[in-house]
């Protein structure tokens, strides 16, 4: 399999973090809207409403159509509606043979044969309804580029009437007659599709008839069921027609629908669009694409339970038959993909057997294209025939029509658009047809094209996986095309405590991130990678709620994994332990005027009221009673948003997850600071598991404010060591953000920093005593960060323990006793050491209660 790439568009957090606020939901919900382009406030809570609706009026011109369909249905003249073999055809011709029964009309239909008849309007159908006695031609999902079609149907005496979806012809030219179409008519949403359209006519005809139009609302369930089948964009009044279809598929009187929903197991109060994509649609699918449709137009239409039931179950072995159809033409597709090599020498595919059905090759492209990222083309051939049947599914770089095109002297016919394509080929041709096809891939094909995608809505803490984050997810829903199932970036996550599924087939575990765990499951995935539980992998997933026996809870299902092993902090304000830039920042440190402790001047009386300079400090000592990082955090965190004389906004996200909150501003696409108790050990702990920001530590912070201009998010990765630092959390523009992000391991880490940098003794008896025995300078303080580092070797100098020529070598005389409080660097570290040693005491590792 190819390791896709993560595709994060970028998100305005100031946008988010305000949609989260008005709206009363989660960040990552707001994130959700953002990255699909929904920013406005009115906007968020329409999409949210899903209330679009339209009247049949919008459409330019159906007053004609409607009068057509009235004079015929009260003159008794006999109607034929032509529909398709696909889920949108048979619905759509349902719903309109359902209206024009209503208003009295005398209506049959025609579905064409996939195999027989083909895609369309026919100039032999035509001809068979103009013998049969049709005297009104009715097209649905179908019709719009049958010019010559209409023109001999009008020719025979026919009227028509047009209703479809569909592109025009290249050309432009349109039938001359009534037309009905979104696009061409104007309709505010070009999106319909076939069942969609049928649904305004109907309602239309029916108020034209005198009835109510609100009739028609009772084929709402059928609506859905075609508008996600035929995957138009779930966007505007799809949202709605969807939305309200599922619902009224929940309560539906028609007999046959109800009869599908039990052989396909599916729970009436629980259908989603999933159900009607994977459970009901495949089953309507499966007639017209190896046998007729009219079985499942039918099953819409009857009022007869015994014979629903009996329809439903041909249905449903009709559809065991595609599927095991489709797994012998995969597999054998699969067996032809493996003798070309690895993916990666390949641009496209070209594949072709007797044998294979043409009403199925189809899903086998799809499925292949998916799963390699190339263009696939299938060719049906029956043996002894001279001519296949070819039908191609393509990946978003590429023009799979333009590739056919590029093509055409070696096709006899092709038809379809940028995704999706049929063709027919002479057997003769497949070899020069498979040299073109892939020549042209390779040649418009760019490296980056051929590398799959894998796409970030949102980027998630472990402690925002549950079922409020779940149930928040539905008001999103309906999921399809234009508006994707959301995915869910956890960042390093832990993926631990894996068991195998259904013989090895899925696999269950758990995902620690943050120090919270949450179920998760991965479908057709037999075993978790090595290293999952290492935190070196990104993990994409969605949110469900998982009902099971009688209990309901939150259940992530793994989309991908990628490895974050090129992921990286930048380390600002100090150089890496070890390196010459090290070394000579030590040595400055040390021998500095200043070497006590950095002293912040100023900007912290607004936090606790005073100053601290360093003789306050030492004054106070052990008995420090100054603020509290509670305190600190609540008033910071009540006071909201930041104004021009406070600087910085804060948000405390305390206990929530370091991973989710650092990657969630990382991949706003604004730039981050994370600071800390120890930039270089961290930059050793976050590479290989989270990248694409700055890191400093407080103390390069505190000798350089500087540092943190510029950064539009400023996270605590790590609690301030002294309340003097505190300050530097609000230093910066109104527009910026400050994000309290510790939790109780960070806590202690930075108690156990503060020990190390501030409580010297013992860190100075070993020091020295490494000096003493031969070890340099990088050997004795090699780990440490160049502050600490500096203010040992002070400590050392100031006592005259070890010596520093102008080369900046040091030395270490003989030994002398001492008394470490005669150094001003130990006295100030151990005054300083007090105060943070109290500060951190103080800390709660979670946001805490008013």
């Amino acid at each position: 399999m190819l390791t896709p790439r993560l595709d994060v568009p970028p998100c305005d957090s100031a946008a988010a973090l305000s949609l989260a606020r008005d709206l009363g939901m989660s960040f990552p919900v707001a994130q959700v809207l953002v990255r699909r382009g929904i920013t406005d406030l009115d906007a968020a809570r329409a999409w949210l409403a899903a209330e679009d609706e339209h009247p049949a009026s919008a459409f330019r011109g159906i007053d004609a159509a409607i009068a057509v369909l009235l004079r015929h249905a009260r003159a008794g003249t006999r109607i034929t509606v032509h529909g398709d073999y696909d889920v949108d055809g048979v619905t759509s011709t349902a719903i309109l043979v359902r209206a024009l029964r209503a208003v009295g009309a005398e209506v049959d239909w025609y579905l064409p044969s996939r195999s027989e008849d083909g895609y369309g309007l026919s100039a032999a159908t035509v001809e068979k309804l103009a013998a049969r006695g049709t005297k009104l031609l009715v097209t649905t999902d179908c019709g719009i580029t049958a010019v010559d079609e209409v023109a001999l149907a009008v020719s025979l005496g026919l009227d028509v009437v047009v209703t479809d979806h569909h592109s025009p012809r290249a050309d432009g030219a349109l039938p001359v007659a009534p037309i009905v179409h979104p696009a061409v008519c104007g309709y505010p949403c070009p999106d319909l599709c076939a069942g969609g359209v049928a649904h305004k006519v109907a309602g239309a005809l029916l108020e034209a008839a005198g009835h109510d139009a609100a009739i028609a609302l009772a084929d709402l369930d059928l609506v859905a069921l075609a508008t996600v089948a035929d995957c138009v964009p779930l966007r505007g009044e799809n949202r709605r027609l969807v939305r309200q279809g599922l619902q009224a598929l929940g309560r539906t009187e028609k007999v046959g629908l109800r009869a599908l929903m039990r052989v396909a197991k599916v729970d009436p109060t629980k259908v989603d669009a999933r159900a009607l994509g994977f459970g009901l649609a495949p089953r309507i699918n499966a007639a017209g694409r190896l046998h007729r449709a009219d079985a499942a137009l039918e099953l819409l239409l009857t009022h007869d339970e015994t014979r629903a039931g009996e329809i439903a179950e041909e249905l449903d072995r009709a559809n065991a038959d595609r599927r095991f159809v489709e797994q012998r033409i995969s597999f054998e597709a699969e067996a032809q993909v493996a003798e070309f090599g690895p993916p990666t020498h390949q641009p496209a595919y070209v594949l072709w057997a007797d044998g294979w059905h043409p009403g199925v090759i189809g899903i086998v492209a799809s499925r292949l294209a998916e799963k390699y990222h190339r263009p696939v083309v299938l060719i049906a051939l029956r043996e002894g025939e001279a001519e296949g049947t070819a039908s191609g599914r393509s990946i978003p770089g590429f023009d799979l029509l333009g590739g056919l095109d590029a093509c055409a002297s070696h096709l006899l016919r092709h038809g379809g658009h940028r995704a999706a394509a049929g063709a027919t080929v002479a057997r003769s041709e497949l070899e020069a047809f498979r040299a073109a096809f892939t020549a042209h891939a390779a040649a418009v094909l760019a490296p980056e094209d051929l590398v799959p995608v894998e796409r970030v809505d949102a980027v998630v803490s472990g402690d925002e996986l549950g079922t409020n984050l779940a149930e928040e997810l539905r008001r999103l829903a309906p999921f399809g095309i234009g508006n994707p199932a959301v995915s869910l970036l956890v960042p390093a996550a832990r993926l631990i405590d894996p068991h195998p599924m259904s013989e090895g087939k899925h696999v269950r575990f758990t995902v620690q991130a943050g120090g919270i765990r949450a179920r998760a499951v991965a479908f057709n995935v037999g075993a978790l990678p090595d290293g999952a539980a290492e935190g070196r992998l990104h993990a994409t997933f969605t949110l469900e709620l998982n009902e099971w026996q009688g209990a309901v809870e939150p259940r992530l299902l793994l989309r991908k994994l990628l490895p974050a092993v090129s992921e990286a902090p930048t380390l600002i304000g100090e150089a890496m332990p070890g390196t010459a830039a090290w070394h000579e920042a030590v040595l400055a440190v040390a021998t500095s005027a200043a070497v006590g402790v950095p002293v912040l001047a100023g900007g912290v009386t607004e936090l606790h009221g005073g100053g601290t300079g360093a003789g306050g400090r030492a004054a106070r000592g052990a008995s420090y009673d100054g603020p509290t990082i509670d305190g600190l955090a609540a008033r910071l965190s009540a006071r909201g948003g930041s104004s021009p004389e406070r600087g910085r906004g804060v948000r405390d996200r305390r206990g929530a997850g370091l991973a989710g909150t650092i990657g969630a501003l990382v991949f706003t696409g604004e730039s981050v600071l994370v600071v800390c108790a120890d930039a270089p050990a961290r930059v050793r702990q976050l590479t290989g598991r989270l990248g694409g920001h700055a890191i400093c530590s407080w103390d390069a912070l505190e000798r350089d404010p500087a540092l943190a201009d510029g950064y539009h998010h400023l996270v605590a990765l790590d609690p301030p060591l002294h309340p003097d630092q505190a300050a530097l959390l609000l230093a910066g523009d109104p527009s910026q953000m400050a994000h309290l992000a510790w939790g109780e391991p960070e806590l202690r880490y930075c108690r156990d920093v503060l020990d190390r940098d501030l409580a010297l003794r013992p860190s100075l008896v070993g020091t020295y005593r490494a000096l003493r025995g031969g070890v340099g300078l990088d050997g004795a303080l090699g780990d440490w960060g160049e502050v600490p580092a500096g203010r040992l070797l002070a400590v050392l100098l100031e006592l005259g323990l070890v010596e520093i020529d102008d080369g900046g070598a040091v030395s270490v005389p003989p030994a002398q006793h001492t008394d470490l409080e005669r150094s001003p660097a130990f006295l100030a570290a151990a005054a300083r050491h007090a105060e943070g040693a109290a500060w951190l005491t103080s800390a709660s590792a979670t946001p805490q209660a008013a």
